[in-house]
């Protein structure tokens, strides 16, 4: 009963702080071009969510926030087959919700956090119900996101493996269904990205926990202590190193698959520290506390980014810069009086959100700061200037 309740306490904290970081953030191209570009699932669940809330910037983020904490659940209980201790499934929630990556999966309006969900979902269904189950499960993912193709392909060789031939069949059925309809994006020259790609799996999971992870599926293949969980991560992890040596990859794609082998990651680790005498435990506690204190760290970098315009001279060069100004420039231009400008394509899209439309009267252009008609500051540090051309067609 006690590890109920501060596994929901800790969900709760959770929840407020994303609900407090989405007043933080603007919507970003890449969420405005979802919105309101080509129909697929996610901007039907974010149309749904704007019906009951209005569009805001809440209902915009608040379908992700939701997954991320039905994932926290599901979690939970996939745990519970790997882990014998409740006080390391609490630890394992916990590092979870500090991962970088998770924590932008959660307030980011992209496939990741649904893909987080999914695979998640299918995780504990395989496990807990009869397999005639998952196949209706399979089938809706086929035709809700192009990034389940790779979870049809680590099925596909997790079936020969069980040597279960409908299993078999029925994910190569999937698999190519899934590649007609959305296919992988193979184009360009070939160009090596194999050392980006360790970086950004790096920087989503901490160095530590990567290479932790990294290692924990290489000694599972040596031992041939391979399940689902193992089949899912491993191969969407070669995979994305593979295509890697070609071409830059998208992250959000594969990154989800890795969080699937977190269970086994903590299984290990918990084993091997427990099979040591005390005084042989030292190290294990100090790479624990260490990658703890890096997780703490880069979730509060996360968090309090706007904070990071104070110690850099160019704000472009923010990483969260593109998340940013949108929303505050929509309620400057409104209060002088414009509700509608012209400017480039990508803000154009961004302030739609925010009810300032295109139109070719009012020229919006960013200018230096002592001509500018509309400043955008954080910290008190001006980040966006602004000016407004009245264009007179008659």
């Amino acid at each position: 009963m006690k590890t109920k309740y501060i596994f929901l306490l800790m969900l709760g904290i959770d929840a407020i702080i994303l609900f407090l970081e989405t007043s933080e953030l603007s919507i970003s191209y890449h969420e405005a071009s979802m919105l309101y570009g080509d129909f697929s699932f996610l901007q039907a669940i974010e149309y749904i969510s704007f019906s009951i809330f209005s569009q805001n910037d809440f209902a915009l983020r608040l379908p992700m926030i939701l997954f991320h904490m039905a994932s926290c659940i599901l979690l939970f209980d996939i745990s519970k087959k790997y882990l014998r201790y409740d006080r390391d499934r609490l630890w394992l929630i916990l590092i979870f919700i500090l991962l970088p990556g998770v924590i932008s999966s959660a307030i980011l309006v992209d496939s990741a956090s649904f893909l987080i969900f999914g695979l998640l979902l299918f995780v504990y269904l395989y496990e807990n119900v009869k397999i005639k189950y998952i196949y209706p499960l399979l089938l809706l993912y086929m035709l809700a996101d192009g990034g389940f193709v790779y979870l049809f392909f680590s099925l596909i060789l997790f079936a020969w493996y069980k040597k279960d031939r409908y299993f078999l069949f029925f994910n190569l059925f999937v698999f190519s269904s899934s590649m007609l309809l959305y296919g992988i994006d193979t184009q360009g020259l070939p160009e090596g990205h194999f050392l980006d790609a360790i970086g950004i799996y790096s920087a989503i999971f901490t160095p530590i926990v990567f290479v932790y992870m990294f290692y924990v599926l290489y000694r599972r293949y040596l031992t041939q202590e391979i399940d689902v969980l193992w089949f899912v991560s491993s191969v969407a992890l070669l995979i994305s190193l593979l295509l890697s040596f070609r071409q830059r990859i998208d992250i959000e794609h594969f990154a989800p698959y890795l969080l699937v082998a977190l269970p086994l990651v903590a299984q290990t680790f918990s084993s091997s520290y427990r099979v040591r005498l005390k005084h042989f435990r030292i190290k294990y506690k100090i790479a624990f506390v260490l990658s703890l204190c890096f997780l703490f760290f880069n979730s509060f970098i996360v968090l309090l980014n706007k904070n990071i315009y104070l110690f850099i001279d160019n704000p472009q060069k923010h990483f969260a810069y593109k998340m940013h100004i949108a929303k505050e420039l929509a309620t400057e231009l409104k209060k002088n009086g414009f509700g509608c400008v012209k400017t480039d394509k990508q803000m154009q899209k961004r302030l739609k959100f925010y009810g300032i439309f295109k139109c070719e009267n009012n020229l919006l252009l960013q200018c230096n700061h002592k001509e500018a008609d509309v400043t955008i500051s954080y910290k008190n540090k001006p980040i966006y200037n602004g000016c407004v051309t009245i264009i007179n067609n008659k």
